[in-house]
């Protein structure tokens, strides 16, 4: 029977889901990884200090490095330096110079500190890190024959005195610290480095240091602490990678719910339809091996049982979750371990063919574990529905 008027009305809650048809995005981050390195810096120049000309004091070195970065900031290292020292004194008595020099090998622990990550934050690829440094250690010094025949000559010129640097000197005390053999001090210094980045492993660096022992080094009595200083150049080796990378997934869409209200007029008692039958959910865990993310070809039929499932049925959409095992690695391994597995699942369902905007995905670490045995869990969890 025709019925005229509206003999219906009805809510009816109608989803629409706002989704971006384009690939999902996300951001990667540079993450820091412990790291030994070795430096070896050929090229250097020492200035002692001392009462004669600038170019008279300074003589060549070299230094060998072996490091390990523990942080982003902090590193230890131990660094050996040797090769010359030089000294000398000059008399207004009998208007002459005398200049000496002597060897000396000297290895020292130092901490250092990335002053540009503490700034800028860590990044990998710049060009040019600023580090400071400091520490300990002991100066090994040998062949002071050259002092010896200054101080012979010194103590001939007489008993005479003259000003140095505002302080009488008397000659016939000639080198009062005059030292001989083998001697061993203590060694403290700081200074700055510079490094330029040739490549993720290898950079060109640059050391400044200031270097202090005691008032004996250089074989005369100032009643003051020795002093000299390094100015190097060489490489600096990494050993290991520096650093690795982690994808973060863009955060999932939001759903909106929208209400409407709709007019039904019927005018012939319709018939019921039976519904539609709905294809069952279909799930396929896609396990991995021990750190990859690389689909193996005894998992790929399972990507093809989805593809097919897909394809068969145009509504479903499918979500991909990636997890890895928490019995080996760290939170940080794990979470790139696990966006990678989902990640190269959702590349290989958008490389059958299948839409992104019917893909959605998650990855969850090793902070949750879906299977009981600890391998299982190196795994791509994908549900089509």
């Amino acid at each position: 029977m025709k019925m005229k008027k509206t003999i219906l009305s009805c809510l009816m809650l109608l989803a629409g889901i706002s989704a971006n048809a384009q690939e999902q995005k996300g951001t990667t981050e540079y993450v820091f990884e412990p790291h030994w390195y070795v430096q070896v810096q050929p090229v250097g120049v020492q200035y002692t200090l001392g009462e004669v000309g600038f170019g008279d004091l300074l003589s060549y070195n070299v230094q060998a490095t072996v490091g390990r970065q523990f942080s982003k900031l902090w590193g230890a290292r131990l660094a050996v330096n040797a090769w010359q020292s030089k000294a000398g004194s000059k008399f207004d008595i009998a208007n002459k110079e005398y200049k000496w020099k002597w060897n000396y090998v000297a290895p020292t622990i130092d901490a250092t500190f990335n002053l540009s990550n503490a700034l800028f934050g860590f990044n990998p690829n710049r060009v040019f890190d600023l580090s400071a440094f400091a520490g300990i250690g002991v100066n090994i010094g040998w062949g002071n024959d050259e002092a010896a025949t200054a101080d012979k000559a010194i103590r001939a010129m007489g008993t005479e005195t003259s000003a140095i640097n505002n302080k009488t000197y008397s000659t016939d005390r000639g080198l009062e610290y005059l030292w001989d053999g083998t001697k061993v001090r203590l060694v403290g210094q700081f200074g700055l480095m510079g490094d330029f980045r040739v490549s993720d492993k290898v950079k060109i660096g640059l050391e400044l240091s200031a270097n202090t022992l005691n008032d004996k080094y250089n074989s005369k009595r100032a009643k003051n602490w020795d002093w000299y200083f390094n100015a190097l150049a060489g490489v600096k080796i990494a050993l290991g990678n520096t650093y690795s990378t982690r994808f973060i997934p863009a955060p999932e869409p939001e759903i909106r719910y929208v209400e409407k209200i709709v007019e039904k007029v019927v005018e012939v008692p319709a018939k019921a339809e039976e519904p539609e039958a709905k294809a069952e959910p279909l799930r396929r865990d896609i396990f991995f091996a021990i750190g990859k993310t690389v689909i193996r070809k005894s998992e790929q039929q399972k990507v093809n049982e989805v593809v097919e499932y897909l394809k068969a049925n145009p509504e479903a959409k499918v979500n991909v979750t990636g997890y890895a095992d928490a019995g080996t690695g760290n939170d940080r391994i794990n979470d790139r371990l696990a966006a990678g597995r989902a990640d190269v699942v959702v590349k290989a369902l958008k490389k059958a063919g299948i839409s992104a905007s019917r893909i959605s995905y998650d990855s969850k670490g090793a902070r949750v574990q879906p299977f009981a045995d600890n391998d299982s869990n190196r795994v791509s969890i994908v549900i089509a529905e």
